[in-house]
């Protein structure tokens, strides 16, 4: 078994992938740490509550692990890492997760929960002595619809007059999104996304209003945290070596991380439903159509048991769910942060495991990201699907996005083995109201056009007429791909 090309993705190397499972190299330093820490009651309850991600440190030997890991002190690096990277002392191995998502495209609910998760794992380690190296939304992944806390070295040991050093991060990553949203009704997304580091303290109180002063959190949180940074940066004073010389105690930090999970449980985000997230009570299709757009999607995915499947355009997941029986994972991507949390909330009520909620612009995906564009990766580059459904999306794409038609079969094409696609005539009412006011003729946008583009790249294996004659659906296999997918990358 060997490492997979391209498997480090973090700017020390120390993360690699072989066999389904994830490894984790480790310092001797970072050994000591982990074994001292994963021995205490509160790491075993975390991991028995199903909050924090599996770990194992694989027996010596050739048979346990890929050829060239590290099993013991001073153990080379595994062919392919990166020059001057060290020995290590041991490895973890974690298990593989379906699909690595990330905070900017996660809804207000993801991120809220995933704050929530932060500090209750934060409290369990300060009853026992323990911390956290940081405070990132990055260390969290979903994994049966809830999040899961993957970085098991972050935990190490609390010394003596230590402040919460992840205060920092936990407000630029977790607390100023959500208050961004819930307070002023901005999206957080774009600014997560825009910023990896989140948002500097100074920036959010220019982004408050005076009446946000009165908000739960804001003055504490906010101003006087972008105030105290202006006055240590000033005098250049050690932060963390006059706490120390105060003395500075655990349970001052384990009140402010109460006084977080107060606040944090009391947003919401602000503002009523969108458009969007009303479109499946409000939508123009006639029942009869409904009905048979439901029932082709549902016979084409039970057509084999899928691996990762994609709905493009989700919109509040009523497909997804007709997916979900027949697939590992369902990732439901919707541009509408409205229609998404109302997709969240849904899954989680029923207890719907395997779909994954994401707010993403499939005019504007998200991009490979970070140091050399390695650390937080495009979409496919996380997990290419076996099954696409491409509903209703094509004329908001050709039209409204002024995606080349051309093009978008190409990127479908290139990214899954099959495809449910639904073509909607010029004559469709959503499709003249999108012409209504653009000169543009779209020329292309044609569907007998659309059917010679269509068969140059894929298959057809049954198609379909609504019964309004205006819409057309095909369940076709890409001529370009021809085995399925590689698992995507996992957490680690």
């Amino acid at each position: 078994m060997e490492f997979e090309p391209g498997s480090f993705r973090d700017r020390t190397g120390r993360v690699f992938y072989a066999g389904g499972a994830v490894y984790r190299a480790l310092s001797e330093r970072a050994l000591a740490e982990w074994e001292e820490v994963s021995s205490r009651p509160f790491y075993s309850r975390l991991l028995a509550e199903g909050k924090v991600i599996e770990s194992e440190r694989p027996a010596p030997g050739p048979e346990a692990l890929p050829q060239g890991a590290p099993t013991g002190s001073a153990a080379p690096a595994p062919p392919g890492a990166p020059a001057g990277g060290g020995a290590w002392a041991a490895v973890l191995r974690h298990p593989r997760l379906p699909f690595v998502s990330y905070p900017y495209e996660w809804c207000f609910g993801m991120l809220r929960e995933a704050a929530l998760l932060q500090l209750d794992v934060l409290a369990a380690a300060l009853a026992e002595d323990a911390t956290l190296k940081d405070a990132t939304p990055y260390n969290v992944q979903w994994r049966n619809g809830r999040p899961l806390f993957i970085d098991v070295l972050s935990f190490r040991t609390l010394q003596p007059g230590e402040p919460w050093v992840g205060y920092r991060q936990f407000c630029q990553l977790f607390l100023y999104p959500l208050m961004l949203e819930a307070y002023r009704g901005a999206p957080f997304q774009p600014w997560l996304r825009g910023r990896l580091d989140g948002i500097e303290p100074a920036d959010m109180r220019r982004l408050l209003g005076g009446r946000d002063l009165l908000r739960g959190g804001v003055l504490a949180h906010v101003v006087l945290h972008a105030g105290s940074e202006r006055r240590f940066e000033a005098t250049g004073a050690d932060l963390k070596r006059e706490l120390a010389a105060a003395g500075f105690r655990k349970e001052l930090i384990l009140g402010n991380v109460r006084g977080l999970l107060r606040l944090v449980e009391g947003l919401a985000p602000r503002g009523g439903a969108s458009a969007w997230s009303r479109y499946e009570s409000e939508h123009s299709y006639a029942a009869a159509d409904r009905e048979a757009k439901e029932r082709f999607v549902a016979e084409a995915a039970e057509t084999r048991r899928w691996r990762l499947a994609w709905d493009l355009g989700a919109n509040t997941g009523a497909f997804s769910r007709l997916v979900a029986p027949h697939a590992e994972l369902v990732v439901a991507l919707e541009g509408d942060r409205a229609a998404v949390e109302r997709l969240y909330r849904a899954v989680r009520a029923e207890g719907i495991g395997n779909v994954l909620p994401l707010v993403c612009d499939l005019a504007d995906p998200s991009p490979a990201q970070g140091w050399r564009g390695a650390e937080r990766k495009d979409l496919p580059a996380r997990g290419r699907p076996e099954l696409v459904l491409c509903l209703a999306l094509v004329h908001h794409l050709v039209i409204g996005a002024n995606v080349g038609l051309a093009d978008l079969l190409d990127w479908l094409a290139g990214l899954t083995e099959y495809l449910v696609f639904e073509w909607v005539d010029r004559e469709d009412p959503m499709v003249e109201r999108l012409l209504r006011h653009r000169e543009e003729p779209y020329a292309d946008y044609d569907r007998e056009r659309f059917a010679v583009e269509f068969a140059e790249r894929f298959e057809v294996l049954r198609r379909e007429s609504l019964p309004s004659g205006r819409r057309h659906l095909l369940f076709a296999r890409s001529r370009r791909v021809a085995a399925p997918a590689e698992p995507g990358e996992s957490a680690g």
